[in-house]
């Protein structure tokens, strides 16, 4: 089936209107509005009624298998630091009956109908929980994948070298086929920095596998950790394969220009989450640069905290407000980082609005994507891969 969006403003080109032409899970055609015949029973033809068309939304850092959503509410602790945070998870992740794949699964579905058509999610590996969560993520992804593409990260939320087996869980995740593998704080959660950092990019390079680091140590600390990772990237050459995620250490402004400039030269993007009160690496600099940023989700309704509902163009907000931005230039750029860039660095490069990209795109009332960001509106239509999933809120894809 052919669908062709007719009368839609590009968030690249507002000020035109236009028909979009799928098939086959791409973009074939933009035409001007109103000039795309009917191609009878094998087209299908929607009214866009002039609104601004978004490229599909990525959720590059989430957490999905934690999630209680569409489940209980559970009151969370005030925590200090993210030791305590994974210790009281670890207590009570069996109580909740996590992982959950009817939470995920909620969870998933209020992520495609806020216009989200690629996720990647850390999902938690340790002698534990085994690859249970791998296992339960891939069934979701599977039953989904018509709508939304799902891609696991192997974490090892609490330590690698400190939890033994979790190297070995990470190599046999990574056999069954998830394509990117994860490290957490080495310094602080394992206290053997250079050994972790070692065995993921060992592992890497064994496999071919990604990296995607959690880091929240900042100060000189984090500094050192972010020298490390780009050294290696360099001589693993994995440029353009290692991702650090949060990434705290790169918001203090002695050390954030060599720092960047260390990253550029490295091939190293970063992901953010902008939750918080946390430090958020700086959206103008980093571009400037031409280090790739993503953000995400992170933890949504988990035994972490209480918010989150899945929504990126409210995360593109988070990043941009965060980060004190008020021109529509910083608008855009926390933009793309929820759409094209968040693609970019998770290796899609055919995400977007142009001839051949694959045929993701959103639905908005708004003039322009800077006022999509600030405004935040309902998504009113989620085309994915050339089908329509979504409308007014609400997943209407059969999966």
């Amino acid at each position: 089936m052919t669908l062709v969006v007719d009368d839609v403003r590009l968030a690249h080109a507002p000020d035109r209107r236009v028909s979009v032409v799928c098939d086959g899970g791409r973009i074939v055609a933009i035409e001007a509005a109103g000039t795309v015949p009917d191609g009878g029973a094998d087209t299908e033809h929607l009214d866009g009624r002039g609104a601004l068309a978004l490229p599909g939304l990525v959720d590059a850092h989430a957490h999905v298998d934690k999630t209680l959503y569409s489940g209980p509410w559970v009151p969370t602790p005030s925590l200090g630091t993210v030791s305590e945070r994974i210790a009281r998870e670890r207590r009570e992740r069996e109580r909740f009956g996590l992982p959950r794949e009817e939470y995920i699964s909620a969870l998933v579905e209020r992520m495609v109908a806020n216009g989200t058509t690629r996720i990647r999610t850390h999902t938690d590996v340790d002698p534990g929980v085994g690859l249970r969560g791998i296992e339960t993520v891939a069934r979701v992804a599977e039953r989904y994948r018509d709508v939304v593409t799902i891609e696991q990260v192997a974490f090892p939320q609490g330590g690698l070298i400190s939890n033994p087996g979790t190297l070995e869980l990470l190599e046999q995740a990574v056999a069954l086929g998830v394509p990117t593998i994860g490290g957490i704080d080495p310094a602080v959660v394992d206290r053997a920095p250079t050994v972790q950092l070692d065995a993921l990019f060992d592992l890497a390079a064994r496999t071919g596998c990604g990296i995607d680091i959690h880091l929240h140590e900042d100060g000189s600390l984090g500094a050192w950790e972010f020298e490390e990772i780009a050294t290696r990237t360099i001589a693993y050459g994995m440029a353009g394969r290692v991702v650090i995620s949060h990434a705290f250490g790169i918001a203090h402004p002695p050390t954030q220009e060599r720092l960047i400039a260390r990253l550029a030269e490295a091939g190293v993007a970063l992901a953010t989450a902008a939750v918080y009160d946390v430090p958020v690496p700086p959206l103008l600099a980093l571009d400037a640069a031409g280090v790739p940023l993503a953000c995400g989700s992170d933890g949504i309704r988990d035994l972490w905290g209480p918010f989150g509902d899945g929504d990126m163009l409210r995360r593109a907000m988070l990043v941009a407000y965060r980060n004190s931005v008020r021109t529509d230039e910083g608008l855009e750029l926390a933009l793309r980082a929820a759409t094209t860039g968040g693609a970019g660095v998770l290796g899609v490069q055919d995400h977007g609005l142009d001839v051949g990209c694959v045929a993701d795109l959103v639905l908005v009332d708004a003039r322009n994507a800077a006022e999509a960001v600030a405004s935040v509106p309902p998504r009113r239509v989620v085309v994915s891969r050339g089908r329509v999933v979504a409308m007014d809120g609400t997943l209407t894809a059969k999966v």
